[in-house]
C-alpha cells in the first residue's frame, strides 16, 4: 500500500519509525518548516525529519501544504497518514490519496477534539484515554472513526508521561487500521457532535496557577502541564513580580490554609488553596536553578503565592 506520512510532533516518530521497520514504507514525510531554537535562534528542523533522512525518506516541509499538491499526487499515494502536523488539511490535499486519508488523534474522540488534548485528559481528571484513528474531513478531528484503543491515565501520570505512552500506542493503532483499509472492513462510525470538545494550544503563559482553586484541581494542573507549558506562580520579591515555576509531584494535603499563603510545616512546603492545600517537592525561582521547595521556603521566605 503506498502510503504518505504529514506530521510533526515528537508523538509521531515510533509511527514512522514502525513504517519504516515493517511496512508500508513511507514514500516521503510532509512536515512543518525548520524553526528557530533557544537563546540564539538557531534554526533546528523538527525531530522526525533527521529521522526520516536517516531512513533515506524524501522530505518536504512546506510552510502551507497546498502549495505542494502537485508534488504529493505525483507520488501516486493509495493512503495518507497525518499525525500532529499542526494545519488544517485543504480539500486538494484531501483528494490526494486514492483510498483514504487518515489521522491519528491522541485522545477518545469526539472527547478533546484540537491540540492540548493529552493535557486536557489529565487536568479533567479523566481515568482513561487513547488513539483514535479516523477519516480525515476539512473539520477539525471531526471525521467519522475507524478504531480506538483505551490506556488508563495512572495516578501519577504527567502531560510527559502519558504522550510518550500514547506514542508507543499509535503504530499498534495505526497497524490496525491500515490492515483494515486494505481488506476492506475499516469502519466509517460518525462521531457525536453534541458529545464533542475542543481544546486549542497551550501557551506559555497558560500555565500560570490559581491558588483558589481546590487543591485537587490544581495538583493536576501541574503533573498534566509538566513538561509543557509547565506550571508556575508569582512572589513579590525585591519590589517586582519574580516567577516561581512549580514541578510535579505534588501532594494534597487535608489542610486549610488561606488562598496563596506558603507555610513550612511538618518539613514539607504548604500552599493554601481554595479548598486543602498542596505540599510542594520542586521549584525554580526565576533566574536560579530547581531546588526542594523546603530549600527555597528557607531561602526566600516568600509569604503569598500568586499576589504583589
Amino acid at each position: 500500500m503506498r502510503t504518505l506520512l504529514i506530521a510533526t510532533g515528537e508523538i509521531a516518530i515510533p509511527t514512522l519509525r514502525h513504517l519504516v521497520e515493517r511496512g508500508p514504507r513511507p514514500l516521503a514525510l510532509v512536515t512543518q518548516p525548520d524553526k528557530p531554537v533557544g537563546r540564539h535562534q538557531s534554526l533546528t528542523p523538527p525531530a522526525i525529519k533527521v529521522e526520516a533522512l536517516a531512513a533515506g525518506i524524501p522530505v518536504f516541509q512546506p510552510v502551507r501544504i497546498g502549495d505542494i499538491t502537485a508534488e504529493l499526487a505525483a507520488l501516486n499515494p493509495e493512503v495518507i497518514v497525518v499525525m500532529a502536523y499542526g494545519q488544517i488539511l485543504r480539500d486538494d490535499v484531501l483528494n490526494v490519496a486514492s483510498r483514504a486519508i487518515i489521522n491519528l488523534h491522541a485522545s477518545l474522540l469526539p472527547r478533546f477534539r484540537g491540540a492540548a488534548c493529552i493535557q486536557a485528559a489529565i487536568d479533567s481528571g479523566d481515568e482513561e484515554t487513547g488513539i483514535t484513528a479516523m477519516h480525515v474531513v476539512r473539520q477539525l478531528d471531526a471525521g467519522d472513526m475507524i478504531l480506538k484503543k483505551v490506556i488508563p491515565i495512572h495516578a501519577d501520570e504527567t502531560g510527559g508521561s502519558l504522550h510518550d505512552r500514547l506514542a508507543g500506542l499509535a503504530p499498534e493503532v495505526l497497524g490496525e487500521a491500515l490492515g483494515k483499509l486494505a481488506d476492506g472492513t475499516a469502519l466509517r462510525e460518525p462521531q457525536d457532535p453534541a458529545a464533542s470538545s475542543y481544546v486549542s494550544k497551550l501557551e506559555r503563559d497558560d500555565g500560570l496557577l490559581d491558588w483558589s482553586w481546590d487543591a485537587v484541581r490544581l495538583e493536576r494542573r501541574i503533573r498534566a502541564y509538566d513538561p509543557w507549558p509547565g506550571t508556575f506562580t508569582s512572589v513579590l520579591k525585591d519590589a517586582r513580580l519574580q516567577r516561581v515555576k512549580i514541578f510535579p509531584p505534588t501532594r494534597v494535603v487535608d489542610q486549610s490554609l488561606e488562598a496563596g499563603s506558603v507555610v513550612f510545616a511538618d518539613g514539607q512546603c504548604l500552599v493554601g488553596c481554595g479548598k486543602g492545600a498542596l505540599a510542594l517537592t520542586t521549584v525554580q525561582p526565576e533566574g536560579t536553578r530547581r531546588m526542594a521547595a523546603t530549600d527555597y521556603l528557607r531561602g526566600y521566605q516568600p509569604r503569598v503565592f500568586g499576589r504583589a
